[in-house]
């Protein structure tokens, strides 16, 4: 398993506007076997179906943004416990309202 960047502090997008890109971006800022499902995903769609290659580079291109984003970042690393409860709460608020 290669190091990954710590990019949590910043909000710098990479370039991702062609597939040689995109696929630098995953590289460097995707998860972990990001690079390899890309390119596994896209070798097996038709390129002629460009709604597909549409998808799933679109998917990828979120998946480094939420790298990218420290409010993502911060989403992503709350414990599920505060998620459960938060959802609690906004359920509770919303039986009350009706």
């Amino acid at each position: 398993m290669t190091a990954q960047p710590d990019h949590s502090a910043t909000s710098f997008v990479p370039p991702m506007r062609t597939l040689a890109q995109l696929r630098e971006a995953l590289s460097v800022w995707g998860f972990p076997g990001d690079r390899q499902n890309f390119d596994e995903e896209l070798n097996a769609a038709d390129l002629d179906d460009l709604a597909k290659v549409r998808q799933i580079t679109q998917a990828y291109r979120h998946r480094i943004l939420m790298r990218c984003t420290p409010q993502a970042v911060a989403a992503l690393a709350r414990p599920t416990g505060d998620i459960e409860d938060e959802l609690r709460r906004k359920l509770g608020e919303a039986g009350i309202a009706r």
